[in-house]
């Protein structure tokens, strides 16, 4: 499959295939995704996934209402993930979104899932009327939906990072004016069933 193979439907926000392929689409996630989130995420991020500074601030928080996305392919199954979680940008400042973890099936790598699912988030949360989203990653790939490291420089994740891959995009001009501190965890917390069953 190529990105060039798929066409996104804006209303059903579906990757609609050219003949002989088959169907992608991206919907909210639901409870029952779950296991087969968690799956995709070893598999395609390997065991250390959970000990970088993005998951500092996930941990034990809900993702951002509204804000958390699967592909699905044409059986059901989950073949792509993404989720934007609620963060303040420094203490006591501005309220932004990160993003990730964005992750795709490793056999279904260069299919454009990747890039619908960005595209979900990014149309939902602005949508939403979210100002900003964060994320740390690789230039190349986000770069290409707008994501930059020229309005990051005075902010900084919990923990080790590469300052280069801290990027961000503003969904309202001015969002990240005056930006600096550390990023912290806001939002919804975890119920304790859920914190049981996500451990």
């Amino acid at each position: 499959m190529d990105i060039a193979n798929f066409i996104v439907d804006g209303a059903a926000r579906a990757i609609s295939p050219l003949e002989g392929e088959s169907a992608i689409a991206v919907v909210a996630e639901t409870a029952t995704d779950i296991a087969a989130r968690e799956a995709l995420l070893d598999e395609a991020m390997g065991p250390k996934r959970r000990k970088k500074s993005s998951e500092k601030l996930r941990r034990g928080r809900r993702p951002s209402e509204g804000l958390a996305f699967v592909a699905r392919d044409a059986s059901g199954g989950v073949a792509g993930t993404v989720r934007l979680w609620d963060v303040t940008l420094g203490e006591g400042g501005k309220a932004a979104l990160l993003l990730g973890p964005l992750a795709v099936d490793p056999s279904l790598k260069n299919a454009g899932i990747g890039s619908a699912l960005m595209r979900r988030a990014i149309a939902e949360a602005a949508r939403l009327g979210h100002a900003a989203i964060l994320l740390v990653g690789d230039a190349p790939f986000y770069g290409r939906f707008g994501f930059s490291a020229s309005r990051t420089g005075s902010l900084a994740m919990p923990g080790p990072y590469e300052r280069h891959r801290l990027l961000a995009l503003e969904l309202v001009d001015g969002a990240l004016d005056g930006v600096h501190g550390t990023l912290k965890a806001a939002g919804r917390k975890l119920k304790a069933q859920e914190l049981t069953s996500a451990a």
